[in-house]
């Protein structure tokens, strides 16, 4: 049977969960995919990324370990075996969505869907065989993958976008070089510094992380640089060369004088593009907003019953976004109101300390025309930041002045990335700094800074 409520191309941390959601509310679903169920994200992105992080992470304190009164002599990493780690996570989550979607009677094709018209869709197989199939909605989740600028050089063997770095992780790189200071760059950058690795970071902006809180971009900057790494920050990046003993070496230009980096690797991280190419048939034409799919407030595109969501068209590129409107999409064909405030977004860095972030900065409430107020809690008094020894560390909240509600959280703390979910939920109901205080935390945690910092906020409104 080839005929369908709802067809979905696309299977990564969107596609799926739309199509889990499709199927519940009740529609007949198929999904398209063309690589390993749970696309970039489980595959080539969050979670082989965060596997290696936690590995290099207790490599590292494993090496620092003095401070709580342990040894450990002779400590080692296996990159081979880090490597299958890594593989065997993402095997084991991507047959669970597998298993999910026939626990759900959702139908996985396989191969690469194009969009034939509004209500058709036409699969490649991998074998060389061709269907079409019809559906009364199509929905567009084909992600992003990672950006190339035009510099000379970066064609070259050893310059690498996050795709090849992790499929290259075992191999023992002395040295590197990172252009692009963003979420990918930083975490990295982390990785590679944890293992003692020489590390260069070469960011065209005035910090790392430039979207989020100047604060927490130049906190960074700093413990990286304390760890041994080179941060390049107001510098572009002219062109890769490679010499004769195989170095690759990025020249670049930084406070109007010419520099260099060189490493026996290169990552380029600047960035990711959605992924369009042969999604839509030649003579279908949809309306593009910048790169990405332009749509509607129920994220329907320009083609009639032809919807998008996620990197392929949302201006954040981040997995539970895609999720986050995956299921609000469907729900609305479906005639029900969004279950999900996709406004209030949570963005995570998965560095040490770890970075979470939600809602506004004092700076871009102040921009808004927004009466607001910021307050900062340091860590350093924190129980549990003191017994973790932990290098700097703050959470920063912002709350409007006139009603009280918050309106913004930035931390860069330990788990910062597991606390920014109560200050997500809180902003999303318009919970007030006193509202907020009513509740009681638990003692010794780091999130009892939480309460130090509204109390801190509640005396200046």
């Amino acid at each position: 049977m080839n005929e369908y409520q709802l067809i979905v191309l696309g299977a990564g941390p969107g596609g799926y969960v739309a199509a889990l959601k499709a199927a519940k509310l009740g529609l007949r679903t198929a999904v398209v995919e063309n690589r390993e169920v749970g696309g970039t994200c489980l595959n080539r992105g969050c979670i082989p990324t965060k596997t290696l992080l936690h590995s290099s992470g207790l490599y590292r304190e494993m090496q620092h370990c003095e401070y709580a009164g342990l040894a450990a002599d002779g400590v080692r990493l296996d990159l081979d075996f880090l490597r299958r780690r890594k593989e065997e996570i993402s095997q084991k989550l991507s047959a669970g969505i597998a298993g999910m979607f026939k626990a759900a009677k959702v139908e996985l094709i396989t191969g690469t869907g194009q969009v034939l018209s509004s209500h058709s869709v036409q699969v490649s197989g991998p074998d060389g065989s061709s269907a079409v199939y019809t559906a009364d909605e199509i929905l567009v989740a084909t992600g992003s993958v990672p950006a190339r600028p035009p510099i000379p050089g970066l064609e070259l063997p050893g310059v690498m976008t996050s795709d090849e770095l992790l499929e290259n992780c075992h191999r023992p790189y002395r040295s590197i070089v990172i252009i692009g200071g963003g979420v990918i760059g930083v975490e990295f950058a982390t990785f590679y510094t944890d293992l003692g690795c020489d590390v260069t970071v070469i960011e065209g902006l005035d910090r790392l992380l430039p979207n989020m809180d100047r604060e927490i971009g130049q906190s960074l900057a700093q413990i990286l640089k304390k760890r041994g790494a080179r941060i390049h920050t107001k510098a572009m990046v002219q062109q890769v060369t490679q010499g004769e003993d195989g170095l690759l070496t990025v020249h670049f230009s930084a406070k109007d004088a010419q520099a260099q980096a060189s490493g026996e690797a290169v990552l380029c991280a600047i960035g990711r593009r959605p992924c369009l190419d042969g999604v839509f048939a030649p003579e279908l034409q949809p309306q593009l907003e910048g790169r990405r799919l332009k749509v509607d407030d129920r994220y329907q595109t320009s083609i009639p019953h032809v919807y998008a969501i996620g990197d392929v068209s949302s201006p954040i590129q981040l997995a539970h976004v895609a999720s986050a409107q995956g299921t609000a999409c469907v729900e609305m064909l479906c005639g029900h109101s969004p279950s999900v405030d996709v406004s209030v977004v949570p963005g995570c860095v998965y560095c040490n300390p770890e970075i979470a972030t939600v809602g506004m900065t004092d700076q871009e409430a102040k921009e808004a025309g927004i009466p607001a107020k910021a307050a900062k809690a340091v860590m350093f008094s924190n129980a549990r930041t003191i017994i973790d020894d932990s290098e700097r560390s703050f959470i920063k909240l912002v709350a409007r002045t006139d009603n009280h509600q918050l309106i913004g959280a930035q931390l860069m703390c330990q788990r910062s990335t597991d606390m920014i979910s109560e200050l997500a939920q809180s902003i999303a109901n318009r919970l007030t700094v006193e509202q907020l205080l009513q509740a009681m935390r638990p003692h010794p945690t780091f999130e009892e800074a939480i309460t130090d910092c509204l109390e801190t906020l509640a005396a200046s409104l």
